[in-house]
């Protein structure tokens, strides 16, 4: 019986084996080394050393580590809101049926396609003290335009306003393809009933959104928690810890001072943070999500 399903289903578990085998190799055992690992004290070169919780208890005095989870909280809380606010804007606008309206849809997603190192090099270079930015500032009579990237209070900032400018267009289109598929008869309904524009966008195009603006919720909170590329270009996590985020300081934690056990922990917490919002999301969302 078992040589039969194993002839019936051969080729199937074959052409599966690569998928597989690379889901174990890089995936699953990269998971469980790097949890073994938080419970150990290890610089790659040395012997592995098994001190238990003490990495997961010295973050509660690692002073680093809260400074980049502060930063990293007003990161999210500013520029997920930010970002799909403007993307809804953006999508209600990408969907007048105008001439040319499909180019300027490309032109809005561009900036995601675009390497995130890219986009933070190039932007760092406008965000320089005689950069474009600056000029454009000094054009309109600011005689001392700020140094954007050199100040503690602005370096983050900055670092938000392009990460918005990067996700808009992503998060447009995918609210495009949902307000497309908003009934129609809905509006036709609440216009003989009186609404106007804004009472149709609050109580038509909102609730039938509902679903997608979750969805972008979701992602973008996740997304904003893994931001990396963008300091990493654009800062370095200065001016001091003014930009250091949790993925940041992991980054550093593990290959600039080689304790990965430490960086290891650290991302498990990472990890639950990140799970236990996403818990939280899905559990309230029962409650503005109209299907």
């Amino acid at each position: 019986m078992a040589l039969t399903r194993l002839r019936k289903y051969g080729v199937a578990y074959l052409f599966l084996a690569p998928s597989l085998i690379g889901l174990i190799v890089f995936v699953l055992y990269p998971i469980v080394d790097s949890l073994f690992l938080s419970f150990t004290r290890w610089d790659g070169l040395t012997p592995l050393k098994w001190i238990g919780l003490a990495n997961y208890r010295d973050l509660l005095t690692d002073e680093t580590f809260r400074i980049s989870l502060v930063n990293n909280l007003y990161y999210t809380a500013v520029t997920v809101p930010l970002t799909i606010a403007l993307s809804i804007l953006l999508a209600l606008l990408m969907n007048f049926r105008i001439r040319g309206i499909k180019v300027f849809r490309v032109l809005y997603f561009f900036p995601n396609i675009t390497a995130s190192i890219a986009v933070g090099i190039i932007w760092g270079a406008m965000f320089t003290q005689y950069g474009p930015i600056n000029t454009i500032l000094r054009f309109f009579g600011v005689a001392n335009p700020p140094g954007w990237l050199a100040s503690t209070t602005l370096a983050l900032p900055a670092v938000m306003l392009v990460s918005i400018w990067k996700g808009v267009g992503y998060n447009a289109v995918i609210l495009l393809a949902g307000l497309q598929g908003v009934p129609r008869h809905l509006y036709e309904a609440a216009e003989l009933d009186g609404a106007g524009r804004f009472k149709q966008f609050v109580h038509v195009t909102l609730p039938g959104l509902s679903p997608v603006i979750f969805f972008t919720v979701v992602t973008g909170v996740i997304g904003s928690f893994q931001v990396f590329d963008t300091v990493m270009a654009m800062t370095q996590g200065g001016p001091g810890r003014a930009t250091n985020v949790l993925v940041f300081h992991i980054y550093n934690t593990a290959f600039q001072n080689y304790h990965f056990g430490a960086a290891s922990a650290m991302s498990y917490v990472l990890f639950v943070i990140i799970f236990v919002l996403t818990l939280v999301q899905l559990r309230i969302q029962k409650r503005w999500v109209t299907y």
